[in-house]
């Protein structure tokens, strides 16, 4: 027997008819063909990388994630954190390529091999394999156990049973996804990586669904943002060990807001790149600056670090291809009109936007809507 879902009362169907609600909008606004959508995509997918991570203790600058998603070094990430954010990064890709054939099957294999991409730089954590013995989730700061794994011996049948349900199809891909995060990390059944595991099984059934583009339907930034909550809601749900009678309903409370935050979020992003896109077009006409240099201006606005090395690879995602000789003067005509600030020197090297786009950003700051932190379920029983 695994973890199951609740019967959905009123309040968590209204809730799952909003997030259908809004993912549906964002899927016109997204599917149609926008130059800074690449732009947001990409930032999308660094922040799933990022916020996945730092939930293990693997903190990363987004705009080092951001790097290591288009296979470049980051500046300041240590190189355990680096090799964190590569697996998982290769392990996400995978998940992004494999759900685009037709009929797939989810298969013990499959679940392996992502473990092994996620785990493979330390061979410690016995990547794409099942642990041995038993093992046990501590509390940090207190060092008492807050978790303890299904016995060795039922993790192959716990992980067959789990598999099997993740093929099943039935019920809402929300709730499913959901249901297949709890029921890895309860049952706990690699050495290490399981939490990254699990949020990447999540990932996974809901890429699967199809219902918005894969790196838009994940919540790995939220968790990542309330990492606190999210450990409480474990530990409520699991009550310490693997007890699947219990009610799984918080967990899926917990998922339900994750998911409708993430899109509100995510509907907030849109409106501002829509903004900044359209003033920076404005911007590199009028101080006569190559209109390619929009992705690198883009992300300076927001705040983030550009480099000429993640110039280049964020031009060739977007089918654009440059030469480090071009790229450098590109660079060198943004410091020149004012737009960039160079810092460091050689390899560290870098810029960050000057005055007008930051005043582009204070703009759209002052523009966005307040943030919703209400509590969708704050007077349920």
């Amino acid at each position: 027997m695994l973890f199951q879902a609740p019967q959905l009362d009123d309040r968590e169907l209204n809730v799952l008819e909003q997030i259908g609600a809004l993912k549906k909008s964002l899927r016109w606004q997204l599917y149609e063909p926008r130059r800074w959508s690449g732009a947001l995509r990409r930032m999308a997918f660094a922040r799933n990388i990022q916020g996945s991570n730092s939930i293990e203790g693997y903190e990363a600058a987004l705009d080092d994630a951001a790097a290591v998603a288009l296979g470049e070094e980051p500046l300041d990430a240590t190189t355990e954190t680096r090799l964190a954010l590569e697996g998982y990064r290769n392990a996400m890709t995978y998940v992004l390529q494999v759900v685009q054939e037709p009929d797939l099957v989810i298969s013990e294999d499959l679940v392996k091999s992502l473990h092994f991409m996620m785990t493979s730089y330390d061979l410690k954590n016995r990547p794409g394999r099942w642990r041995v013995g038993q093992i046990f989730v501590r509390n940090d700061r207190t060092g008492d156990i807050v978790h303890e794994g299904v016995d060795i011996e039922r993790v192959p049948e716990l992980m067959s049973a789990l598999i099997t349900s993740m093929n099943g199809g039935a019920g809402d891909a929300v709730v499913r996804a959901a249901m297949a995060h709890l029921n890895l990390v309860m049952i706990h059944p690699f050495r290490d990586g399981n939490g990254r595991m699990a949020r990447c099984l999540q990932s996974l059934v809901l890429a699967a669904d199809g219902t918005l583009a894969p790196v838009f339907m994940s919540v790995e930034e939220y968790l990542g943002r309330n990492t606190q909550d999210y450990y409480d809601v474990l530990g409520d749900v699991g009550g310490g060990g693997w007890q699947p009678e219990r009610d799984a309903r918080p967990w899926i409370r917990f998922m339900l807001t994750a998911h409708l935050k993430q899109a509100i979020t995510l509907q907030r992003r849109v409106r501002a790149s829509e903004q900044v896109w359209s003033e920076l077009e404005r911007l590199t006409q009028d101080r006569r600056v190559p209109e390619r240099t929009l992705p690198a201006l883009f992300d300076a606005v927001f705040g983030y670090r550009v480099r000429r090395a993640t110039y280049m690879a964020a031009l060739e995602d977007s089918d654009v291809v440059v030469s480090e000789q071009t790229a450098t003067r590109d660079f060198k005509a943004l410091v020149d009109a004012g737009l960039l600030e160079p810092h460091g020197d050689k390899r560290g090297r870098y810029y960050t936007g000057a005055g007008p786009l930051t005043d582009i950003r204070e703009r759209v700051h002052e523009t966005r809507a307040p943030k919703d932190r209400s509590d969708p379920f704050a007077d349920a029983g």
